[in-house]
């Protein structure tokens, strides 16, 4: 071999050595000082990391989207149990479950209140956790009907409020603030439950098939399991999406 090839590799020799000693000291320093992270990883394999998408949202429940808008809860005002005018505002950094009933319903309207007043009692040390219950027969459901029939289901909590006002103004809000069904003619109504979080967005765990399912059935209990036809019960999926949005 020659001198001149001998020089060359004594050179690169060298330049590797000088490398070495120049640059893993800072590499091993950047990595225990936690420098090096997801993103020049990503970056080396061509890959653009968006931290926004990248975090984890505080739940996966979903929004119920309209028109490509998370819905929110319309503007209401009416009279609860206690004669105190009751609006969308005071629901405004509580975690709230709505239904739509009235207090001489023979049929669905007893259990679900039942199921409410058991949702009130596992909630019932978080101040951050109401109900509201609009009657859908308010010529008849008047603030002190209401009051009698809050105390016979046991209503404690002071965000459940159940209140009455111009029958038109209800049934707009169940049929088109809510989606909840509301017959003008007759007063059968779903037995559905609605979410609603903090800010006043409805909410709902996803489907088999990943859409939002929009309400939470309410006339069948924890205990029944089951109805006659074979409906599970959801007031179990309810409790849990409920925490959820509490801790959100």
């Amino acid at each position: 071999m020659s001198k001149k090839a001998n020089y060359s590799y004594v050179g690169v020799s060298f330049i590797i050595l000088l490398f070495g000693i120049i640059f893993i000291p800072k590499i091993i320093d950047r990595i225990n000082n936690k420098d090096i992270n997801r993103t020049d990883e990503s970056r080396s394999k061509g890959i653009v990391v968006n931290a926004k998408n990248s975090e984890k949202s505080k739940s996966d429940l979903d929004y119920l989207v309209i028109n490509g808008e998370p819905k929110k809860v319309p503007e209401f005002s009416f009279t609860d149990q206690n004669g105190k005018t009751i609006t969308n505002k005071d629901y405004l950094g509580q975690v709230y479950v709505v239904d739509f009933f009235f207090t001489t319903c023979p049929t669905i309207c007893p259990r679900m209140s039942s199921n409410l007043t058991e949702i009130q009692n596992q909630f019932s040390d978080n101040p951050d956790f109401g109900i509201a219950s609009f009657s859908i027969m308010p010529d008849n459901d008047t603030p002190e009907v209401l009051k009698v029939y809050a105390e016979n289901y046991g209503v404690t909590n002071p965000n459940w409020h159940l209140m009455t006002g111009a029958k038109e103004d209800i049934y707009k809000l169940s049929n088109v603030g809510f989606n909840i069904f509301v017959d003008t003619d007759n007063f059968e109504h779903s037995g559905d439950f609605a979410l609603v979080d903090k800010k006043g967005f409805l909410r709902s765990r996803k489907d088999g098939f990943g859409n939002p399912k929009i309400f939470y059935k309410g006339v069948i209990s924890e205990k029944e399991k089951v109805d006659e036809d074979g409906n599970e019960q959801e007031i179990t999926l309810l409790k849990e999406d409920i925490a959820k949005l509490l801790n959100e």
